[in-house]
């Protein structure tokens, strides 16, 4: 087949590669110049996602995969798009669809009949039907499920790991009609392998959904839950605090029987997906209340630390503060929504000088997000850990001569808890 796979971001460029490991002949779409030259100059346009250059150098000499700005020409070309594009929100916290919008009215003018769409964006119930299927047969003059096939299929990887995800889990498909969940569920097939699963119900590979809607709703339910129960989490630890007893115990303890599965506290909850997600949800439902209080509680947890902070020191206004670890994951090299850019807001606000460190990004990225320096001077007052890097287990405290506290966002180093030299204060 000819596909063309429209964003060659984090998530989109490593799908493109699998399909064309398939042997098809796959265009990827993207609007950044850079990123298009380095893709088809073999040259993997961002770090950290395993195996990804060897599998770009193979796909790209075996002629497999091209890269491109013009959306017109693949689309033109292709038998199957597959978009992968983000929806983000606006500054009000609802979906924000004017990037995708002009997407879909672009393919729609432009696809042949007999072609099938497939949306992998994470969407709000709904979208893919009521929205995007509606602009492409009014920009198309053709009918759905007659004349082209639509059907989502959410993608469900982590960055870091996604080739591997894309084997562990099973593959969602639900179509706008009966006869495009036909037309994806065998192309889905047609290009990906699945790993034998036996903690499934039933056999690991493309799983039909009953509509669209439902693959919508099962993508946004898994990483809800992961948000709600953070949350849970993260409120438990609040409690605890104030009761003095130790969070962690008890979450151990908890999980002790099969059926608690309680997550783990920390100073923030970032990225692309459990941050935003939560919001398609709730914008769709509005009678929400336990994803919403649960969204509220992991938004507030940088501000808990600074109280936690200012439970012990009054003013910060004079203080060195160095925030180990800016990304929003251990091992990933990826800032957005980050909770360090709001501990980093938070403590200017309180007059601190703030310095940034971290193993993934260079020392000009850390002065772009706004940090008074990309190194932390060894005369600091207080560090706050904030992702838990390996880089960060072997930390030489002692260094740090006129260290007041230690913050410990991630439990990582509860061996320190009982210091008579400085405080050592966690979530």
């Amino acid at each position: 087949m000819k596909i063309s796979v429209i964003g060659m971001g984090k998530i989109g460029l490593p799908i493109a590669i699998s399909f064309a490991l398939k042997g098809n002949s796959v265009i990827g779409v993207d609007i950044d110049n850079n990123a298009v030259e380095m893709i088809n100059k073999a040259q993997e346009p961002f770090p950290g996602e395993f195996d990804l250059q060897s599998k770009l150098m193979n796909v790209v000499k075996l002629g497999k995969l091209q890269a491109t700005t013009d959306l017109v020409f693949s689309v033109r070309n292709s038998d199957v798009i597959v978009i992968c594009i983000p929806l983000m929100l606006n500054k009000l916290g609802a979906p924000d669809f004017s990037n995708i919008d002009r997407l879909v009215a672009d393919i729609g003018e432009n696809i042949k009949t007999n072609t099938l769409i497939s949306f992998e964006t994470t969407l709000p119930v709904g979208t893919t039907r009521d929205r995007f299927t509606k602009i492409l047969e009014a920009e198309s003059g053709k009918i759905v499920g007659r004349d082209f096939n639509v059907v989502f299929s959410p993608e469900r990887v982590m960055t870091g790991r996604v080739f591997q995800d894309l084997r562990r889990y099973p593959k969602l498909v639900g179509g706008v009609t009966t006869a495009c969940l036909e037309k994806g569920v065998a192309f889905y097939k047609s290009v990906m392998d699945f790993d034998a699963r036996a903690d499934l119900k039933r056999e690991n590979g493309v799983w039909e959904m009953e509509n669209s809607e439902a693959a919508e709703f099962a993508k946004i339910a898994e990483t809800t839950y992961r948000d709600v129960n953070i949350g849970l989490a993260n409120e438990f630890a609040v409690y605890a605090k104030s009761k003095g007893i130790n969070i962690h115990q008890i979450i151990e303890a908890a999980n002790s029987q099969s059926f608690s599965m309680i997550h783990t506290p920390g100073i923030a909850v970032g990225g692309h997906c459990i941050p935003i997600y939560p919001k398609f949800y709730s914008w769709g439902n509005v009678e929400s209340q336990i994803v919403n209080a649960a969204r509220e509680r992991n938004s507030s947890m940088p501000k808990f630390a600074l109280d936690q902070i200012k439970n012990e020191f009054s003013t910060l206004g004079k203080f060195k503060i160095g925030v180990l670890g800016i990304t929003y994951r251990t091992g990933v090299k990826e800032v957005a929504l980050t909770g360090a850019l709001e501990l980093l807001k938070l403590l200017k606000e309180e007059g601190a000088s703030v310095y940034g460190d971290d193993p993934l990004l260079t020392s000009g990225e850390i002065l772009k997000l706004g940090f008074d320096d990309s190194s932390i001077p060894l005369n600091v007052d207080g560090l706050i850990l904030h992702t838990a890097h390996a880089t960060y287990q072997d930390l030489d405290l002692e260094r740090y001569k006129k260290l007041k506290f230690f913050f410990d966002g991630r439990n990582s180093h509860s061996v320190l808890r009982n210091q008579d030299n400085f405080s050592y204060i966690s979530i």
